[in-house]
């Protein structure tokens, strides 16, 4: 249920938060996108204008953990609930767990009327360093820098990190930029990332005051 300014009722959902936190656009930026395959079945439901809460179940810890990280330093709301053919291997849920969260935040944006669009961050993480820049233009594209040293952390394949964010640039539709300025330990190289990336969220999806309802760009849209 929704007030007449178009917020959700603190009343009704979980995902509201107070006038003075949620950026006073035309409607909520929530979205919820369900992909089902023969391979997976994944929900993804976020709020870009949350507090970082998240329940992430998608049969991959080390995943889990990152999605927590997305949610935690961007400060999104996020649900990722995802089953998969896991006990092949995890590239299959891990790809279309990347694709859905993609939609989802497409979806969450709309046009991206009045957001800054533009994003970054250096997130250091021990003797890790990585920089992340993002761009919600409209036009995907990866340039991946990270050389990390081991095949596994866990039993997670690390070559699923680009994977994941192939899957979520193209869906996403968002250049990304990530470089890995110094580090050796493959947990903290994967984790500054997420991070960074998550601040790098942050900061392009919030409301620009001088920017009011226009869309971000010379040309009139993305």
């Amino acid at each position: 249920m929704t007030n007449d300014k178009g917020l959700i009722s603190s009343e009704n959902s979980a995902w509201a938060r107070s006038p003075s936190t949620v950026p006073q656009t035309s409607q909520p930026r929530m979205a919820s996108v369900q992909r089902k395959t023969g391979e997976t079945d994944v929900q993804v439901t976020l709020n870009l204008d949350g507090q970082g809460e998240c329940n992430a179940a998608t049969g991959i810890p080390f995943l889990d953990h990152m999605l927590h990280q997305l949610a935690s330093h961007g400060l999104i709301d996020l649900e990722v609930q995802a089953r998969g053919d896991v006990q092949i291997d995890d590239h299959h849920t891990n790809e279309d767990v990347g694709i859905t969260l993609g939609q989802a935040l497409a979806k969450a944006l709309g046009d991206a009327r009045g957001i800054h669009r533009f994003g970054h961050f250096l997130a250091p993480l021990d003797e890790t360093l990585i920089q992340v820049a993002l761009d919600f233009s409209g036009r995907p594209h990866l340039s991946y820098g990270l050389e990390i040293p081991t095949q596994r952390v866990g039993i997670y394949d690390t070559q699923l990190v680009r994977e994941f964010f192939v899957a979520v640039v193209n869906h996403a539709q968002i250049t990304l930029h990530i470089r890995q300025l110094a580090g050796i330990n493959s947990h903290h190289l994967i984790e500054a990332t997420f991070k960074a990336f998550a601040r790098s969220i942050r900061m392009a999806t919030e409301i620009d005051p001088r920017r009011a309802a226009k869309i971000p760009s010379s040309k009139g849209v993305l």
